[in-house]
């Protein structure tokens, strides 16, 4: 059976600057209570991913006492059910309603982007867990935002060099034609064309489509050197198995996002054998931060942590560094951004650090699904950036 808490991730979810003070609203007397507000999903299709990151924050609290900087630490949860038109409600809620003093969320990236608007006009430090939109940390960059996951096209980039570094020269892409899957084949296209690299052909279809027949029989026609694709969840899973069906997959390899076989690696069976992917985190990493996380995620929730958990957690890890700068005073928003802006810290993924547009310089892990499990077989990308373009913080 497939694990559900990972069968309903989807692509969409999948989806050193000046800093100039923000805009800070009037004072409220601050008291000793450090208010986090979660807009994250507790019910609809990213339920599950909503559910890993909150974990992530609680436990993260929990082994500090319940406080951060000497301040108790209150949690205000809102179900944002991964509703872009409730985004703008929900975020005022959070700001304005319950005047929270940090802001985490979220994980759709249609949410993202309309609870960054008000963020970035209200100046209220704001730590992004999961959504993947570029232009978050592109255009729509900010002083007092911080993404501690991934952008959609840096999968790409990373998952592209090491298509080129496995001697792979001329590829097909295969997508959903959607923002997510937009993003991580034009990372993708970027890296590989600039590596010499040569794309044969792109093709795609709507999401949510998985009639994939008619384009396996293109893919066999064309007779690349292997396939960059970017499905996830069920869609994926359809996408390996119907692949292997035709029998492509002993002939021109399967390679893609980490989030093609994350989820579904036991349900996919031999036909998933081979698939290569590259990702931020694989569960199996060998270093003391992610050791220990494990153990403790697991012995309190009794399953083993994803990315999404560690993206919770991570965030949480850049959070205290921030408030301890300030001595917990978040009233003292430029210095605390700064402290966040040059935070750097070991996470169970590796090294962490951000970039100049606050996105993650992170390693991209090289894994190969084999007997229903990815396998850590190398390093795709090191210390990787994300795309700035368009981002402006003075």
């Amino acid at each position: 059976m497939i694990n559900r808490r990972r069968l309903l991730i989807l692509a969409g979810a999948a989806g050193a600057s000046t800093i100039a003070a923000p805009f800070v609203r009037p004072s409220w007397a601050q008291s000793n209570t450090l208010k986090i507000g979660l807009l994250l999903p507790s019910s609809g299709t990213y339920a599950p991913l909503g559910e890993a990151i909150t974990r992530a924050v609680e436990l993260y609290a929990k082994q500090q006492g319940g406080k951060l900087a000497g301040r108790d630490i209150v949690f205000v949860k809102v179900d944002d059910a991964s509703e872009p038109a409730k985004a703008t409600e929900n975020t005022t809620k959070l700001i304005s309603g319950e005047k929270v003093d940090v802001l985490v969320g979220t994980v759709h990236s249609g949410v993202a982007m309309a609870m960054a608007k008000i963020a970035r006009e209200d100046g209220l430090p704001t730590l992004v867990p999961n959504a993947g939109v570029d232009a978050l940390t592109r255009g729509a960059c900010a002083p007092n935002i911080f993404r501690t996951s991934f952008g959609n096209g840096q999968i790409g980039d990373a998952t592209g060099q090491a298509m080129l570094k496995a001697g792979i020269k001329r590829a097909v892409t295969v997508t959903w034609k959607y923002a997510a899957g937009e993003e991580m084949v034009g990372g993708f296209k970027k890296a590989f064309i600039a590596g010499g690299g040569e794309i044969i052909k792109d093709i795609t279809l709507p999401f949510p489509d998985v009639e994939f027949q008619s384009i396996l029989a293109e893919v066999g026609s064309l007779k690349p050197d292997a396939v960059y694709s970017f499905f996830a969840g069920g869609g994926a899973l359809k996408f390996i198995k119907d692949y292997a069906g035709a029998r492509l997959n002993e002939k021109i390899p399967l390679w893609g996002p980490g989030f093609l076989t994350d989820g579904i690696e036991k349900a996919a069976g031999p036909a998933g054998d081979g698939v290569k992917t590259a990702l931020h985190y694989v569960e199996s990493l060998d270093n003391p931060e992610n050791k220990k996380f494990s153990e403790e995620f697991m012995a309190a929730y009794k399953v083993a942590p994803d990315v999404y958990a560690v993206q919770g957690w991570d965030a949480m890890q850049l959070l205290r560094i921030g408030l301890e700068a300030v001595g917990g005073d978040t009233k003292k928003r430029p210095e605390m951004l700064v402290a966040m802006r040059n935070a750097s810290f070991d996470s169970p993924r590796g090294p962490f650090k951000l970039g100049p547009s606050h996105n993650p310089i992170q390693n991209f892990y090289l894994r190969e699904l084999r007997g229903g499990e990815n396998k850590l077989i190398g390093i795709a990308a090191e210390k990787l950036a994300g795309d700035t373009t368009g981002c402006k913080m003075t």
